[in-house]
This record gives structure tokens, sequence and C-alpha cells, in this order.
């Protein structure tokens, strides 16, 4: 398989690019910087650092502990934070600056990869969650640099698609030399596929240690002073198909609450415009973010179609409910709501956080809808009950402080390896 594996990767560059040449046409940051993505890019770190491989703004946020104990208590090793998203690429921008070095992760093939390596020449290679490649493995232990999966999951669905592949699989996961794996699940289905069972070890999820920054804090008071008071649903990261039913359980619940505020904020930027449309086409009330004016009890929708300000939008929330999931995406973290205490919605597809979202289930601080009658009842009666809510969203919060401790596992790994 290994040697199919290549040269099909190679056959569909060609199609890879003219996807991120359509993308571009939406998101015009999808149409630069195409040489990092081979390989190629102007200066470079100083060897024998760290490279850390985070693909989006999700991933980026869950590593934002660690590169902060990287820069604090090792700060004569520099640091390349790899993204593959724009967005990613401007989180990481954002959070960390110049502090380390940052570029595109390169396309799996081999003279990337040896084009990228030559220049980074990484002491230590931490991937996030699930980004698992053959020829980067390979190269990676060909020139003797370890590789740690962090906050590493892998879904029923997901296993059940490697296993097909079930020889060239096991070559590939046998070449990871470590898995801070987030639940005992997971674990079992690393060792299944190949990770020898001595190298894989339940750490629990790294985005139970996010902290809310005073700042954020700041920010919720300020919003939700010029918000005024009246009930307010955040959806968060929603997706392609999924607005439409959030904004049809919105309807619902504006027949019995008139005064409810739906914050919609999609997942991709790219999408911000149509979204905005569909909005108007339904005939909602809308105000955008990004045209800085004062939302007042005429907006139903307010879109928010800025970047990096989720966070505050959560701290105003009443309610959220967690995109990705009415859709078959697979979710998205729940835990940033979790933390500032706001009962958390999600639908049936959360496959990628099975563990979080069932935590949550059981501890009485999330709960799953299955369409979009169970959503608007289930927002509707938490906007409707302070008590409950706060009650709820108090179970959130201390689930969060409850699991926390994986950053600690996690750094102990890095460090050892170090």
């Amino acid at each position: 398989m290994r040697l199919i594996y290549t040269p099909l990767l190679y056959l569909m560059l060609p199609f890879v690019l003219l996807r991120l040449l359509w993308r571009s046409s939406k998101s015009p940051e999808y149409g630069k910087r195409w040489g990092e993505r081979m390989g190629f890019f102007s200066g470079k770190p100083a060897p024998g650092g760290v490279w850390i491989h985070a693909v989006s703004v999700g991933e980026v946020q869950a590593i934002e502990p660690l590169v902060k104990h990287l820069l604090q208590h090792w700060p004569a090793l520099s640091l390349t934070i790899t993204t593959s998203t724009p967005t990613g690429s401007e989180r990481v921008r954002l959070l960390f600056g110049q502090d380390v070095f940052h570029v595109y992760y390169p396309y799996d093939l081999p003279a990337a990869v040896r084009c990228f390596l030559d220049r980074i020449q990484p002491r230590l290679l931490v991937m996030v969650e699930t980004e698992i490649w053959p020829n980067m493995l390979r190269l990676c232990r060909e020139r003797q640099v370890p590789t740690l999966l962090t906050n590493g999951r892998l879904s029923a669905r997901s296993a059940r698609r490697y296993g097909y592949l079930s020889k060239f699989s096991r070559r590939v996961f046998g070449m990871i030399d470590a898995v801070a794996a987030q639940s005992e699940a997971d674990v079992r289905r690393f060792i299944d596929l190949g990770v020898p069972q001595d190298r894989v070890r339940v750490t629990g999820s790294i985005k139970f240690d996010m902290r809310i920054p005073a700042s954020v804090q700041e920010q919720t008071q300020v919003v939700r002073r010029v918000w005024g008071d009246r009930p307010v649903c955040v959806a968060a990261s929603t997706h392609e198909g999924e607005e439409e039913l959030v904004l049809a359980a919105h309807r619902k619940i504006l027949a019995q609450i008139p005064s409810a505020l739906l914050v919609l904020v999609p997942r991709h930027p790219e999408r911000f415009e149509r979204v905005a449309m569909l909005v108007q086409r339904l005939g909602f009330s809308l105000l955008r973010r990004s045209s800085e004016r004062a939302c007042d009890q005429r907006t139903q929708v307010f879109l928010g179609d800025t970047m990096g300000e989720l966070p505050v939008f959560l701290g105003v929330a009443d309610v959220a409910f967690i995109g990705g999931s009415l859709v078959k995406v697979g979710g998205h973290n729940m835990l940033e709501a979790a933390a500032q205490g706001v009962p958390v919605l999600f639908g049936p597809h959360v496959f990628n956080f099975s563990a979080i979202a069932r935590l949550l289930r059981d501890q009485g601080a999330g709960v799953m809808v299955q369409d979009i009658e169970e959503l608007s009842e289930q927002v509707a009666a938490w906007l409707q009950d302070a008590s409950e809510r706060s009650r709820v969203g108090e179970h959130g919060r201390q689930a969060v402080e409850q699991n926390r401790g994986a950053l600690q596992h996690l750094v102990n790994m890095v460090d050892g390896f170090l």
C-alpha cells in the first residue's frame, strides 16, 4: 500500500491545488503562500527545536498552554508551529506573534516533507489530535526525530476506516513514538491499529485546561451592558446546512420569546457572506459584527463575522448550541462554553467529541438534541428558567474544573523527550 500511497498523492496534487484556487475565490488567503505547502518558505528557525503541528483554530487554542510552557521553560529552543488553514495561521499570529516560527504544513509528499525537515531540523514533533501522515512519520523516523501525538483521539468511525487497510495502517501507527490519548476508548483504538501498548497512555483532553483570560471577561461585561437584559442564544461553529436548522429553531423561539437574540457564528470565515444572505432571505432582522454598529432590541440575529471573538460571545450567552453536530461533521469543542458556566446543547453527530459530550451529559451540564423541535424546546425552556440555567451551567463549570490535569501529563511527556 505504501507504494500506492505516494504516487496517488502526486496524482491528486493538481486537484488539490485546484481546490485551493476555488476556495481562494471565497477566502483569498487560500490563494497565498502555496510554496509553504510544498516545503518552500523564507526564513527558518534555529535547528534542534520543537515542531508542533496544529491543523486549525481549535487545535491552536488547545496547545496554547503547552506553547507557553515551552517558551517559559525551554527559552533556548526554537519553536515552530504549522497549521493547514488560514484561520489557524491567523490564530497562531494573534496568540504567539514573533515568539514562534510559523508556516503552513507541507503536503505529505516525500519531496515536500524532506524540504521542510531540511530547513526546520526539529528535535521533536508534536502532532495534535488526529494528524497522522505516513510520509511525515516515516521521514521523521529516518532522521531519528521522535513523534508525540498529543490530545489523541480516534473515533470509532475513523478507526473502522483505518481498519480497511489494516496492514498499511499498522505500519503507519507503529511509527508513532508516543500517544497521549483523551480516553480509554481512544487508547484501545490506537493499540488495535498498531501503536505498541507501552507507547500509549490516557492523559485526558488538554482542552479542559483552558483558562478564560481576564481580557475576555472584561469584554464580555462590556458587550452584555451594550446588548441589555435580553435572552441570548449563541450558535457556535455552525456548518453548511446547519444554519437553516438553527434559524428554523430560532423562529419557533421568537414566537414564545420575542426579545430573544440569536448570535450565529459560522465555523469558516469564507461562509460569512453566504450566511448573512441566508439570514436576510429568511426574513430575520440582521446585524453583522463587522459593521461595528450597536445591537439594539430590533436585532433578531447577530452574525459573528469576525475572528477570535467567539469566547466573548459565549461569555455573554445564556445558552450555547455547539455546531457541526446537527450535520455529520462530528461536532466541535463544547468546553469553551461549559468553562464559562453556560448550558450547552449539541446535536447527535458528535463523534469527534464523544467522550466530552458523554461527560457533559452525565454531569448534567449538556443536552443532546435530535432536531429543530428539540433544539427550540430546550433553548426556550432554559431561556425562561434562570435558576435551571444557572444549575446546569454550574455543573459544566465543575465538570471542566474536575477534569483538568491533562496539560501537566503532556508537559511531563514533552519534557521527557527534550
